[in-house]
């Protein structure tokens, strides 16, 4: 059942704890207990870094995939 939930979030996530794990060289699961304590600690602040951050790498795959569509033709 445990992890039935897991792979859920993990399908339904925006990818943003994946994308600064490679980028940075660090696991994946201390990037997302770092998102879990800090926004214990701040209040909140780093779930909207989190949103902003989702925001953004979903606009860059949306203009990735226009731009490959332009120069496919």
């Amino acid at each position: 059942m445990f992890q039935r939930v897991i792979t859920y979030f993990e399908k339904q996530s925006f990818g943003v704890c994946t994308y600064l794990a490679e980028r940075l060289d660090i696991s994946i699961s201390k990037i997302r207990l770092f998102f879990i304590y800090a926004s214990f600690l701040a209040v909140g602040f780093p779930i909207v870094f989190y949103i902003l951050a989702a925001v953004v790498l979903d606009v860059r795959h949306y203009i990735k995939k226009i731009r490959l569509r332009i120069w496919d033709v």
